[in-house]
């Protein structure tokens, strides 16, 4: 490993679990960064002449119109074959752009009427998966399967996933290809529960990996193994096929907030 050069933000980041998103568009040799405080999401991109760096804030839009009140609570790039959308959870929805943010695909509200008046209610957990889905988890423990077009904007639901009984942290698809009914997709939410799940027309439940008492905050999914990152510190990894526990570190004195992959 060796540090490259630092890129600045022009605002500061929100504490939020994997509040930081990178685009390595193929095109250009250095990459996008994304990251949300409060109602808006810092764009950093390296400029054209490759000197200096090129700083936007995109403001939440809720269904086309700027609401200063909505708080965002991620913001990812999601790269399909055909096309790469950045998508945006919020208290009041998911919000679809073009790669560069500069046209909104689709705007989908969450139900706010379902929830309990208590409950706060907000979408978080964001991944495409199975070349033409894009995933993302709610507060009441919903996964929203969002059938993606090659291009324009006839997003629709394709399905729900109702495994999870608490609100969802974050979501995690294999980024290579897998043999059929493997399983190629992983959730988490709040009491710690992972699902891992086999993508398609339809999706199956391959494996749910129970919780042990506190939050899983952080997923990823490679060559059949989901490394974990919880409230307790602990770094986990499981057998995705069979949800078997193969290893545990306990390096962290503290709360896990993201974690990724280096192939």
């Amino acid at each position: 490993y060796r540090r490259e050069r630092s890129i600045p933000l022009k605002s500061s980041s929100a504490a939020l679990y994997n509040n930081l998103s990178v685009l390595r568009p193929p095109e250009r040799p250095l990459p996008c960064f994304g990251a949300v405080h409060g109602p808006s999401l810092g764009l950093v991109s390296a400029a054209a002449d490759g000197l200096g760096f090129s700083h936007r804030q995109l403001p939440a839009k809720e269904g086309g119109v700027a609401v200063s009140a909505s708080l965002l609570t991620q913001a990812a790039w999601c790269v399909l074959p055909s096309r790469v959308l950045l998508v945006l959870t919020s208290q009041k929805g998911v919000q679809m752009y073009e790669a560069d943010g500069s046209i909104m695909v689709y705007w989908h509200a969450l139900d706010v009427a379902e929830d309990p008046p208590a409950q706060a209610v907000f979408a978080r957990g964001i991944a495409a998966a199975g070349g033409r889905f894009v995933c993302v988890g709610t507060s009441s423990g919903l996964v929203l399967v969002f059938d993606i077009p090659p291009k324009g904007t006839n997003v629709t639901v394709s399905e729900v996933l109702e495994q999870h009984r608490d609100a969802i942290t974050d979501i995690a698809a294999e980024p290579g290809r897998v043999s059929d009914g493997a399983g190629d997709l992983v959730t988490a939410d709040d009491a710690g529960t992972l699902c891992v799940w086999s993508t398609g027309e339809e999706f199956a439940l391959l494996s749910k990996i129970p919780a042990f008492g506190c939050c899983c905050s952080s997923v990823k999914l490679w060559n059949g193994v989901v490394a974990a990152g919880y409230g307790n510190g602990q770094l986990r990894l499981y057998e995705a096929a069979s949800g078997l526990l193969r290893a545990q570190v306990d390096a962290h004195a503290r709360w896990i907030y993201a974690l990724d992959l280096a192939p």
